[in-house]
């Protein structure tokens, strides 16, 4: 094989999977941060990714001819798309609501817990398909989300609950006082 060879096929097919699984991972994180309220953040992410997106086009343009460098593409897509939502995950940014819906007989250790664990919670009576309830409002960082559910999940096995993410919150009872963790204040949250 010759170095054109090497070039061609291994070499630049590689830098063009490198490429796009950065500017893909960067524009996941992008548009995850702008849907979560990461101001400050997002402009740099995007400076970044497009950089990177431009040198990665020109390569493919220079080697059009070359197929390996279309599949480098295509993969460094696929797997930069993976990549962005793997570590969104492990980031664990921002707040979820959970909504539990339990029996009203049985909620009084559920609700003692999420309290003693320093959780805002609102508590509303209601009718449910077999007789009264108790739904249960509280947000939780999502750093946190594990623990409550596993805590749930112990105290009301049985318990209904739904989580959905929150994009902001303010005004109410969070863990440790704040509103704001230092990670958002980094990020640039949208709140106050």
């Amino acid at each position: 094989m010759s170095t054109d060879d090497v070039l061609n096929w291994i070499v630049i097919p590689l830098l063009v999977f490198l490429a796009r699984l950065s500017d893909v991972t960067l524009a996941t994180l992008r548009n995850i941060f702008i849907h979560k309220g990461f101001r400050k953040i997002v402009p740099v992410i995007g400076f970044f990714e497009v950089l990177i997106w431009l040198i990665a086009m020109k390569q493919v343009l220079n080697h059009v001819d070359n197929i390996a460098a279309y599949l480098a593409w295509a993969g460094g897509f696929a797997t930069g798309t993976y990549f962005g939502m793997r570590i969104e995950e492990r980031l664990a940014l921002g707040n979820q609501v959970i909504r539990i819906i339990t029996s009203e007989q049985n909620s009084e250790e559920l609700i003692k817990m999420l309290r003693e664990s320093n959780h805002g919670l609102t508590v509303v009576d209601g009718e449910g398909a077999k007789g009264p309830v108790k739904l249960l409002f509280t947000i939780v960082e999502r750093s946190h989300m594990k623990t409550i559910i596993a805590k749930i999940e112990e105290i009301q096995p049985n318990a209904f609950y739904t989580i959905e993410d929150v994009r902001n919150a303010e005004h109410g009872v969070f863990r440790g006082g704040t509103t704001k963790s230092p990670i958002r204040k980094l990020l640039g949250g949208n709140r106050k």
